[in-house]
């Protein structure tokens, strides 16, 4: 049986003894509410369903987003972006929330609050795919925090939130004259040629033949990024991957231009084929769009001619992928033979990487 006592003017305390169980005590500012939570308690424990909630109920979800910073993160690939995701969610008013306290009602709160913005409290509206990822950390950081450090939850409120539906299947193809200004523009502010040779004087020689290198390899940016000469054999013409997103190695083969550009690179003292930050590369990219943009307008402005509101537009980086697929696909009809170039291990995965146009289509069916 409880005990429930007075505690001072406005405040009541239930504690609760049984064999078998550690004691359990809290303190309400009602002995209604006192009583309701003991009744609760017992009942649990009378049925063998009792989980302690003391830790649950004195750690906030923000210390255990913390921790998890600071112990999980680091063993992940993409740390650094997953950190800067959690610490962005920290400053959300919901980390101050006391994990006993969660239910699936904030976290679908926060859910919509994401997906509609909020301009008065500063919330910027993002994709049904960015709200996707961010209810997933959450749930991944509750998880750990019930599996490994001992914050005893009955279930993880995350796991009960319907999640927005994603679609973010992609069919954007490079077309001959986007590349051809594109490339143009990067040649102009890098110094490098068409094979990707460098002509000197410039401050990022890289990113010209990174993203040549990326229409001809069809690999991810971080793998691209992460390519290190000891393991480049520009003899056998392949690059090997220790590590990819699939979580396996892997070698790519290279086209003989591939290798080419390859050749012309400098070498870098750290060893990395495109010694480039993730940072770096989006700033240049986003660099010479505008540029490759604002030529092209000037050069139909010059010819009398209406430009396309879609040239270079909405393009990404991993578009590039995209398209090199595609490419590559045009000389590899084996699939799997495509498969082992692209690295994708579900070939459901990898249709939808590969978008041949239909005027292509039409002239082999001749």
């Amino acid at each position: 049986m409880a005990t429930i006592r007075k505690r001072g003017e406005y405040q009541w305390e239930a504690q609760i003894r049984k064999k078998g169980f550690p004691n359990q005590t809290k303190t309400f500012n009602t002995k209604p509410e006192a009583e309701a939570w003991a009744a609760v308690i017992e009942s649990e424990m009378v049925r063998g369903v009792f989980i302690s909630r003391a830790e649950a109920e004195r750690t906030t979800l923000g210390e255990v987003i913390d921790r998890y910073i600071s112990e999980v993160t680091p063993n992940h690939r993409g740390s650094d972006s997953e950190s800067l995701r959690l610490k962005a969610m920290r400053r959300h008013a919901l980390a101050s929330r006391f994990l006993a306290a969660l239910k699936p009602s904030d976290f679908a709160a926060y859910r919509d609050e994401r997906l509609q913005g909020d301009s008065v409290n500063g919330i910027k509206k993002v994709k049904p795919a960015t709200a996707h990822r961010e209810l997933g950390l959450f749930q991944q950081v509750i998880d750990q925090a019930r599996r490994e450090w001992g914050i005893a939850l009955a279930d993880n409120p995350v796991r009960l939130v319907t999640r927005p539906r994603v679609q973010n299947a992609r069919s954007r193809r490079l077309d001959a004259k986007e590349e051809e200004y594109l490339l143009g523009t990067m040649a102009g502010s890098t110094g490098c040629d068409d094979d990707g040779k460098l002509s000197g004087g410039t401050r990022n020689p890289w990113i010209a033949p990174a993203v040549k290198f990326a229409l001809e390899s069809a690999m991810r940016q971080g793998e691209i990024l992460s390519m290190q000469w000891p393991l480049v054999d520009l003899v056998g013409c392949t690059a090997h991957l220790p590590m990819t997103k699939n979580g396996t190695a892997r070698t790519v083969p290279l086209s003989s231009k591939a290798v080419k550009i390859l050749q012309g690179l400098p070498r870098s003292i750290d060893g990395r084929v495109f010694p480039l930050t993730q940072n770096a590369l989006k700033m240049a990219w986003q660099r010479a769009l505008s540029a490759a943009r604002k030529n092209y307008q000037e050069d139909c402005k010059k010819a009398g001619t209406k430009p396309d509101t879609a040239f270079l537009t909405d393009l990404r980086f991993h578009d590039l992928r995209h398209e090199a697929t595609s490419r590559i696909a045009e000389k590899l009809s084996n699939i799997l033979e495509l498969a082992s170039v692209t690295g994708h291990r579900d070939l459901q995965m990898l249709k939808r990487y590969f978008h041949p146009r239909a005027e292509d289509l039409a002239r082999k069916l001749g």
